[in-house]
C-alpha cells in the first residue's frame, strides 16, 4: 500500500537536515533554514515535493500549536500585568508601523483595506530568531534584551486580534450584518473560554493527572487544543484563534508547565513543516526577475522599521546607543506575519504578486538579522560618538532627580553601576558597612521604584562621560561594573579608568574569555560567574571532606590570581593542586535519632563506651528544646534524642544499629 505524502514528507524532512547543518556552521538561524528548504524542495525550486497541498495542509497543524505554545505562556493573570515598555513601547512600534505602511501603500494606489491588513504584516518581528540571538549572546538581561522582549510579547499577543479582525477587512463595503454576528460570536466564545479556564479544564485536568498516565495527560491536552480550535474554526473565526484560547484555558491551571512539556515536541515538528511550506510558496523566477524592486523594498523594511523601533526606545526614556542596538535588533518581518499572510490570502486581501515580493523580502530581512546584530553594538557606539544632544545620549527623564543634588561633596564613595541581582547585594553590603555610594542603573521604573525606597540610585547610562561625572566618579574609591552587557562592560571600564586612574574598578562578567580584554581596559578584579560558581562547588566539596579552612582559602586564592587555569586548561597535568591534602576525608558527621526500643535508652554515654567499642564520639545530643554540646560520660540517652555521630563511614553504620 503506498502512502505518497509519506514520500513528501521524508523528503522534506531529509533535505532539511542538510540545510539546517549548513545553516547552523553559517550562524544562519533554523527558521531560514526551514524556508530555503521549502524554495528548494517546491514546485518553483526542484520541485521534490509534488503534493504542496497536502504538505501545507499538515502544515496547519505547525500553526495550531504554535499559538497554543503562545496562549500556554501567557495566562489571563499575566497578560493584566504587562509592563510598561511592553504595553506603551508595543502599542507604539505597531501602531506606527501599521500607520506608516497604509500611508506608503495608500501613496501607492493599494485599497484602504489591503493597506491596513499590510500594515498589519509589517508590524511584526521574528520573536524566534531575536531571543535566540540574545540568548546566544548572554543579553537578555540588558537593558535592550528587555525592551526587545517586551515589545516581543506585545506583538505576540497583538496577532491574536489581528487574525480576528484580518476577515473583518474583507467586509469592507459590505453590510453591517456579517460584521456584527462575527463579533457576537467571539465575544460568546471568549466568554466560553473564561468559564472553562476557571471551573471545567483544571477539574478535569486534576483527575486525568492523579492516574499518573503520561499518555492519557498528553492526549487530553491535544483534545483540548484542537476541540477549541474546531468550535471557532466552526463559528467561522480561524483555527490560530482557537488554538490561542485554548492555551489560555490551560494556561490558567497548576499543568500549564507540564502540558507545555508534553506538545513540545509537535511544536517543533509541525512548525517546522508550517515554514517549509511557505518557502515552497516562495517563486524564485519573480524573484530573479524583479530582484531590485525586492532589494530596495527589504532595504525600506530594514531601514524603516529600525527607525520606527529605536523611535520607541527614545520616547521611553532609554539612551540613544540602547535605541539603535533595538532598531538593528526588530528590523526585520516575523514568522507570525507568515501565518497571517495566509488568513489575508484566504480572505483576498493580498494579491499574488504581491505576496511574492513581500515574502522574498521578509527572508532577505530574516537571514540578515543575526549580522545586524551582531554588528549593532560597534555601530550604536560609532554613532554615540557624533556631536549629539545631551538629553538624547543619556535619555534622562524629565522627572528624574539630578545627581549632583545628593553627590555634592561626596568622595571616597563606592559607584555601583547596574542595579540587577548582584547590585542590590552590594548596595546591600555597602550599607550595613557604612560605606556612602551611588548606584546608576538604565531602567527607569526601577530608578523611580528605589528612589522612592530611599536608596542613592539615579538614572543613566554609564557608558557616558557626563553621566559618570555627576556620579562623582574622579572622587570615588571603587567602582563595581555589575551589568550584563558584554560591550557596554568594555565601553564602561576603559572611561572609568580614563577619568580616574586611582579609582579600583571591580567587574562582573559572564565569561572568563572576557577577562583579559577587560583587564587590558583597566578592570582591577574581574569575577567571571561562570568559574566563580566551579570555586564555589570546589569549596563545598573540600568542606565535606573536611579540609581545614586556611588551607581551602589558599587554594582558591591560588585559583583566582592565575586566572582560574586550573578550570580553563585542558592537560590536567603542570598544576600544583596536587598538593592539596584531604586527611580527613574518610571521617563523617552524622545525626541519628535514638528509637523507642533501641538498647541504649536510659544509659549514660560513659555506660555504652561508643569510642571503645565502635570507635565513633557523640559530640552533641538534641532533645527537644534542649541542646547538649560536647556531652559529658555521665549524660543520659533518651528514647527521641538525636545524638551528632563523628566517625568513619562503616563504624557509623555498627553504631546505628544500636541506637536506632
Amino acid at each position: 500500500m503506498e502512502f505518497p505524502l509519506l514520500n513528501e514528507i521524508l523528503v522534506i524532512f531529509g533535505l532539511a537536515i542538510t540545510v539546517l547543518f549548513i545553516c547552523h556552521r553559517l550562524k544562519i538561524p533554523a527558521i531560514v533554514g526551514y524556508l530555503l528548504t521549502g524554495i528548494l524542495a517546491g514546485p518553483h525550486g526542484l520541485a521534490l515535493v509534488k503534493s504542496v497541498e497536502g504538505v501545507q495542509s499538515i502544515a496547519e497543524l505547525g500553526v495550531i500549536f504554535l499559538l497554543f505554545n503562545i496562549g500556554l505562556e501567557f495566562s489571563f493573570t499575566k497578560l493584566l500585568d504587562i509592563k510598561k515598555t511592553a504595553l506603551i513601547g508595543g502599542t507604539v512600534q505597531v501602531g506606527l508601523s501599521i500607520v506608516c505602511t497604509f500611508i506608503i501603500a495608500r501613496l501607492l494606489g493599494i485599497s484602504a483595506n489591503q493597506a491596513l491588513f499590510l500594515g498589519f504584516l509589517i508590524s511584526l518581528s521574528s520573536t524566534a530568531i531575536v531571543l535566540k540571538q540574545m540568548g546566544e549572546r548572554a543579553e537578555l538581561d540588558t537593558p535592550h534584551g528587555k525592551i526587545n522582549l517586551g515589545i516581543l510579547i506585545y506583538q505576540d499577543i497583538i496577532i491574536v486580534p489581528m487574525m480576528l479582525f484580518t476577515p473583518l477587512l474583507a467586509f469592507a463595503g459590505a453590510s453591517i450584518g456579517p460584521v456584527s454576528i462575527l463579533l457576537a460570536k467571539a465575544a460568546s466564545l471568549v466568554i466560553l473560554v473564561v468559564i472553562l479556564a476557571i471551573y471545567a479544564v483544571p477539574n478535569l485536568l486534576y483527575h486525568i493527572a492523579r492516574t499518573q498516565s503520561r499518555e492519557l495527560f498528553l492526549l487530553s491536552i491535544i483534545v483540548i487544543c484542537f476541540s477549541v480550535a474546531w468550535l471557532t474554526s466552526s463559528a467561522g473565526l480561524s483555527l490560530a484563534l482557537g488554538a490561542f484560547l485554548a492555551g489560555l484555558i490551560i494556561a490558567e491551571s497548576e499543568y500549564s508547565h507540564q502540558a507545555l512539556a508534553s506538545i513540545v515536541p509537535f511544536i517543533y515538528t509541525f512548525t517546522s513543516l508550517f515554514f517549509v511550506s511557505v518557502g515552497m510558496l516562495l517563486n524564485i523566477n519573480i524573484v530573479l526577475q524583479n530582484l531590485g524592486i525586492i532589494a530596495v523594498l527589504t532595504l525600506a523594511l530594514l531601514l524603516g522599521k529600525g527607525l520606527i523601533a529605536s523611535a520607541v526606545t527614545i520616547m521611553l526614556g532609554y539612551p540613544l546607543r540602547t535605541a539603535v542596538i533595538v532598531g538593528f535588533s526588530l528590523c526585520q518581518i516575523g514568522e507570525f506575519s507568515f501565518i497571517l499572510s495566509q488568513t489575508g490570502i484566504e480572505n483576498g486581501l493580498i494579491s499574488g504578486a504581491l505576496y511574492q515580493g513581500f515574502l522574498a523580502a521578509s527572508v532577505l530581512t530574516m537571514m540578515l538579522t543575526p549580522f545586524l546584530m551582531a554588528a549593532a553594538s560597534r555601530i550604536a557606539g560609532a554613532i554615540c560618538n557624533w556631536p549629539l544632544s545631551e538629553r538624547l545620549l543619556s535619555g534622562r527623564y524629565p522627572w528624574m532627580v539630578e545627581t549632583d543634588e545628593d553627590s555634592d561633596g561626596k568622595e571616597d564613595h563606592l559607584v555601583i553601576i547596574g542595579y540587577g541581582v548582584n547590585g542590590k547585594n552590594i548596595s546591600r553590603a555597602a550599607f550595613y558597612a557604612g560605606i556612602p555610594y551611588i548606584i546608576l542603573e538604565i531602567n527607569p521604573e526601577r530608578v523611580r521604584e528605589e528612589k522612592q525606597k530611599g536608596q542613592p540610585i539615579y538614572y543613566g547610562d554609564a557608558a557616558h562621560e557626563i553621566v559618570l561625572k555627576k556620579a562623582k566618579i574622579e572622587a570615588a574609591r571603587v567602582a563595581v561594573i555589575a551589568i550584563s552587557d558584554p560591550v557596554s562592560t568594555r565601553r564602561i571600564t576603559y572611561m572609568i579608568r580614563s577619568l580616574n586612574p586611582g579609582i579600583h574598578i571591580i567587574v562582573r562578567t559572564r565569561f572568563v574569555a572576557d577577562m583579559q580584554d577587560l583587564h587590558r581596559l583597566g578592570a582591577d578584579d574581574v569575577i567571571p560567574e561562570e568559574y566563580e560558581t566551579s570555586v564555589e562547588i570546589f569549596t563545598r566539596v573540600l568542606t565535606k571532606y573536611l579540609v581545614p579552612r586556611d588551607e581551602i582559602e589558599e587554594y582558591i586564592e591560588r585559583i583566582r590570581e592565575e586566572d582560574y587555569e586550573m578550570f580553563r586548561s585542558i592537560s590536567w597535568h603542570g598544576l600544583d593542586f596536587h598538593k592539596l591534602k584531604t586527611p580527613l576525608a574518610d571521617i563523617d558527621v552524622v545525626t541519628l535519632k535514638v528509637g523507642n526500643y533501641s538498647e541504649v535508652v536510659g544509659k549514660t554515654l560513659s555506660e555504652v563506651d561508643f569510642r571503645n567499642k565502635y570507635g565513633v564520639s557523640i559530640i552533641a545530643i538534641y532533645r527537644e528544646k534542649e541542646t547538649i554540646s560536647n556531652p559529658g560520660a555521665e549524660d543520659m540517652m533518651q528514647a527521641g534524642d538525636c545524638l551528632v555521630v563523628l566517625g568513619e563511614s562503616w563504624q557509623i553504620r555498627n553504631a546505628a544499629r544500636i541506637i536506632e
